[in-house]
């Protein structure tokens, strides 16, 4: 029975690492055909590189205007994880602090269903064309934000809920006033959700592609996933610049992604016991 058990786990470990394999192929044929000079990479295979070559990147940077659309994700993807979070945080806090109203629960209820129902983008383009914040630097970051704020707000929730009443009820007791207790009292103590809010937030922005595309008109305010879509067709011929152009976009997401895995894995889960 114990050998038959074993027997199991292996298998299920050599499929998971087929599996794991498997998924990895198309960034390894980027990394790879990165640094393949031009010719080498008109093939676009996985075979190592005859000569190693780094001016594909140089290229890119240049020719693909990355430094301004990596200053634009920069400024969208950290504007809107900033007040995601805050607004997020404190609309998390005051209907958990609230759900023994119907009222609040209702409202709970439907900032959670922006999770699950379409956007309406005729609407949407109405709304930001009447507001001025079309072709904004200012209105992709606040659309960015509404658009986290249903799924961060569900998952800041379950960590509100933790937190014992009795010390709102104390620091109020020992005069902290409403921002003094939150930003003094609750904020700290809902850091780990604080950080896995802000990590998915991050890449959940900085990898958005359609939202900058309908409401971004300006090439100069591009971010860079943009940035690799306009490349592409400009030098679709030129595997070698398009995979460094690729890997130059993906690499602050990976980065992140790995220094923050824990938690991304352990917010998810503690957020999801209640809410």
């Amino acid at each position: 029975m114990a050998g038959k058990k074993r027997i199991q786990i292996i298998l299920k470990n050599v499929l998971a690492w087929l599996v794991s394999l498997i998924m990895l192929i198309p960034l390894a044929l980027i990394v790879i055909n990165a640094f393949k000079p031009d010719e080498e990479a008109m093939t676009l295979t996985l075979a190592l590189p005859v000569n190693w070559t780094l001016a594909n990147f140089s290229v890119v940077i240049e020719k693909g205007k990355l430094l301004m659309s990596f200053f634009n994700s920069m400024l969208y993807s950290l504007g809107a994880t900033a007040l995601t979070v805050l607004f997020a945080s404190m609309a998390a806090y005051l209907m958990s602090r609230r759900n023994d109203s119907k009222f609040f629960r209702a409202i709970y209820m439907y900032l959670v269903l922006g999770i699950v129902i379409p956007i309406n983008y005729v609407a949407l383009m109405k709304v930001m064309q009447v507001t001025h914040l079309n072709n904004n630097r200012l209105g992709i970051i606040l659309l960015y934000t509404a658009l986290q704020l249903p799924f961060m707000i569900f998952l800041i929730y379950g960590f509100v809920a933790k937190v014992p009443r009795e010390m709102d009820e104390a620091a109020v007791m020992d005069g902290c006033g409403p921002l003094r207790l939150y930003f003094s009292i609750i904020l700290p103590l809902l850091k780990p959700a604080v950080i896995s809010a802000s990590v998915l937030c991050f890449l959940n922005t900085w990898n958005e592609f359609i939202m900058p595309l309908y409401f971004l008109n300006s090439t100069t305010k591009w971010p860079m996933p943009l940035a690799v879509y306009n490349f592409f067709g400009q030098y679709s011929r030129s595997w070698n610049l398009i995979c460094a152009d690729i890997l130059l976009t993906c690499l602050p997401v990976i980065i992140i992604y790995i220094a923050c895995q824990k938690y991304i894995v352990g917010g998810q889960t503690a957020g999801a016991v209640k809410g």
